[in-house]
């Protein structure tokens, strides 16, 4: 009990800083934000036709339903297939989570791809891209990718885009929204938190928990049945 009152009066003697600190976290917090949608905003697209055409797209993960994409990954890989059929891009980087036997969103991404007409020589598949940083900093060290296109939703794309051109990729954005998600105010509130742990990432170089050999995206695909 004297503990909790100690605290108590700890708090009220430094009531002006705690709150002096507390908005300089937070003006810090939304700065980090700002600047990076403000670096990546004119490199971001919703529509297709204004999409420049570069040789690879690159579709990150966003969860699966046991054989079936969820709809944000749905949606994603739609994009992806749309810019492909349109020669905005030439060969697809599939890039998600298979860190478990019971969890592979890399056979739902490539047999949809499939299923909806991409020639799977055009086809690239990174399994250990477990969050945004990773999957770009491989697509980068592992699949040489020097250009591409980013395909995820609007609330997530900026961060992306930023993501991949801070780790030499010269990225663009393509906007896969279409209809409404689960979640979804969740998943944007999450997300600003998720842009300062990605800024950090960059700064510290983070490396992912799996490189592994290069599969040269000039090179034949390792897609597999």
């Amino acid at each position: 009990m004297k503990f909790l009152i100690s605290i108590k009066k700890s708090i009220r003697r430094n009531r002006k800083k705690i709150l002096i600190l507390s908005i300089i976290v937070a003006a810090s917090f939304l700065g980090i934000n700002y600047f990076v949608k403000y670096s990546s905003n004119k490199k971001c697209y919703k529509y297709l036709n204004n999409v420049p055409p570069c040789e690879v797209g690159i579709v990150l993960g966003a969860g699966i339903r046991g054989n079936s994409p969820s709809k944000y990954l749905e949606d994603r890989l739609n994009a992806a297939i749309n810019l492909y059929k349109s020669n905005k891009v030439q060969k697809l980087l599939l890039t998600g989570d298979n860190g478990r036997k019971d969890y592979d969103e890399l056979t739902v991404m490539k047999r949809y791809c499939y299923r909806n007409g991409v020639d799977t020589a055009r086809i690239y598949l990174d399994y250990a891209g477990f969050d945004t940083y990773s999957s770009l900093y491989r697509a980068k060290r592992i699949f040489k990718v020097d250009k591409a296109i980013i395909i995820s939703q609007n609330y997530h794309i900026d961060r992306a885009v930023f993501t991949g051109n801070r780790l030499g990729i010269d990225s663009y954005g393509f906007a896969a929204d279409n209809g409404t998600y689960n979640n979804y105010r969740k998943n944007v509130i999450r997300e600003y938190v998720a842009v300062v742990k990605s800024v950090f990432d960059i700064i510290i170089k983070r490396k992912p928990k799996y490189l592994g050999e290069t599969v040269d995206i000039d090179g034949e695909s390792n897609y597999s049945l």
